[in-house]
């Protein structure tokens, strides 16, 4: 067996019970000692090693025992050429884990005359150019506040140079279509769960091998985008340590939780994230705490479990298309209302078509107790093609999808015999209503409101637009979510009111925003609960509270 003082140490902390391995690190040492460090023609340069963990404990900060285990297969060699033996690497950790960190360390030894390959230039990649700069700017200030390394290194805010080996360090953003060939000797991909194809990936490594010992480092955390390049590099990742790749097709080091419940138990944390190893450094201590705070905070708001979960724990939840609230909560707003008569109220509309549904409310408060009054006006016609509206109680085809027929009698819809349905049914509800009601506003849709909007603006009625809705559920999702969790939502007995809640799935955008939509594009309407949307997005109105933080956005 190949043997080297800092893998080995690693390995040990773990048999020893030290250190906690989810289970693609155990797979990782099984491989290792199975495919690699079993094979005579390779050998670790130790020279170089210790080099690269002198100059990062010297220059930026202690290295952690997984760091320096890291380190070291970067400079794993072939015996008979020197070459390195992995040119590929991915290091996925929760957030917090020192990714970054380490990638300043080794980016800046490795343009170095300590690693000593003239013209080494690295490149980083990323989406954004301010997650691009993150390892950059840090070797760039490390400079700036050493004048023994302004002695070999220029620096400006674009680009780090070696005055030996004129090796270079740029930041670049991901965009390949105005890239050509780099001429690089290593580029690091960083937060690569934002990649959705390898497009842009192929542009920036097509220039590698042109200098000795080529190396691409693929870093971050897991992300909302399924089927994308990470999951291909997963894909491969596994297959190397099955030994069904390649065996250096890549270095892959994946920490994560295995199961969603270790969650719940602070010490599993470092299944996914290794810097909260014990003994924990200073830095370690700050994340914890960090950590769990966040953690305790999400018994408040468990809209962000998910986050939680992807970013913390680099666990992502497969299903990224949720029910809005579970079968309990949802059942939880089936209570009396009070008397509400006289009390302050906030008007809202929704509706798809005139030529389909609309949905109308009023919303009340108590503190954060939301009080939900509705009513729901829906075309025959619709009513017909999917819910048998017409149909024979004693039809044995009869549509049971929606009972709008039960729904009528019950008086929590209007079936409207017309072509569309007359704005002027909207106005005479709430007409009615503010008889009883004092109703400061009416909110709706951007697009939609505007056929409404004068006719209630000619009967004295103040219209809020809200200019982008899609944003409203999304901005709207901890106030629901800790809403529903709470049971903080009275709607009374009101089973249209709940079927449209059932048909709303949240569905995670590959930016980590959530949004709301359809179930189903035609039968499962959601109209009404897009109404108490647009009713909670300003209930702090009702508070006395100022909403316009929402409209100073730059959304």
């Amino acid at each position: 067996m190949i043997k080297q003082k800092y893998v080995d140490e690693y390995i040990n902390l773990y048999r020893t019970g030290k250190v906690k391995f989810n289970k693609e690190r155990i797979m990782l040492i099984e491989y290792l000692e199975r495919d690699v460090l079993s094979r005579d023609d390779l050998y670790f340069n130790d020279e170089m090693i210790e080099n690269c963990i002198k100059f990062g404990e010297k220059w930026y900060f202690p290295l952690q025992p997984f760091q320096k285990f890291l380190i070291a297969f970067v400079f794993l060699h072939y015996k008979n050429n020197n070459r390195n033996f992995y040119r590929k690497f991915l290091w996925m950790l929760g957030r917090g884990g020192g990714k970054n960190g380490l990638l300043s360390v080794l980016i800046h030894f490795l343009i170095s005359e300590l690693h000593g390959i003239p013209n080494y230039h690295v490149s980083i990649i990323a989406n954004s150019e301010e997650q691009a700069k993150t390892s950059p700017d840090e070797v760039h200030n490390t400079i700036k506040n050493n004048e023994v390394l302004q002695n070999a290194f220029k620096t400006t805010l674009t680009q780090t140079i070696s005055k030996k080996t004129n090796s270079y360090i740029k930041y670049r953003t991901s965009n390949g279509d105005t890239k050509d060939g780099l001429r690089d000797g290593m580029v690091g991909f960083d937060e690569v769960h934002r990649y959705e194809t390898n497009k842009d990936v192929r542009v920036h490594i097509s220039g590698l091998g042109k200098k000795p010992n080529p190396r691409e480092f693929y870093i971050g955390t897991d992300g909302y985008v399924r089927e994308g390049f990470l999951d291909s590099l997963k894909d491969k990742a596994m297959k190397v340590l099955k030994g069904k790749a390649r065996a250096n097709a890549i270095f892959p080091f994946m920490c994560k939780l295995n199961e969603e419940t270790e969650m719940d138990e602070p010490e599993n944390w470092e299944l996914a994230n290794p810097m909260l190893s014990l003994p924990l450094s200073e830095y370690a201590q700050g994340l914890y705490d960090t950590i769990y705070e966040e953690y305790e905070d999400l018994e408040d708001d468990p809209s962000n479990r998910q986050e939680f979960l992807t970013k913390r724990m680099n666990l992502p939840v497969v299903d990224l298309e949720v029910s809005v609230a579970n079968e309990e909560e949802i059942m939880a707003t089936n209570r009396e209302l009070p008397n509400l008569k006289g009390r302050e109220a906030i008007g809202a509309i929704d509706f798809a078509s005139i030529r389909d549904m609309a949905s109308v409310g009023m919303l009340f408060r108590d503190a954060e107790t939301y009080y939900f009054i509705t009513h729901a006006f829906i075309r025959k016609e619709t009513a017909d093609k999917y819910y048998g509206y017409s149909r024979k109680s004693n039809d044995v085809n009869k549509e049971k999808f929606a009972p709008i027929k039960e729904w009528e009698e019950q008086g929590l819809l209007t079936v409207i015999d017309e072509p569309s349905i007359n704005p002027q049914h909207i106005v005479d509800w709430f007409t009615e209503k503010s008889k009883e009601y004092s109703i400061k506003k009416i909110v709706g849709d951007n697009f939609r409101l505007e056929s409404i909007k004068r006719p209630l603006e000619d009967v004295g009625f103040e219209v809020e637009v809200i200019r982008r809705s899609s944003s409203a559920g999304s901005l709207l999702d901890t106030r629901l979510s800790i809403g529903f969790a709470h049971k903080n939502f009275v709607w009374g007995d009101n089973p249209l009111l709940r079927w449209c809640t059932r048909n709303v799935k949240v569905r995670t955008k590959s930016d980590g925003n959530r949004v709301y939509e359809k179930k189903d594009p035609f039968r499962r309407k959601t109209d009404s609960f897009h109404c108490f949307i647009h009713a909670l997005w300003r209930a702090d109105d009702l508070a006395g509270v100022s909403s316009d933080w929402f409209d100073d956005m730059d959304w």
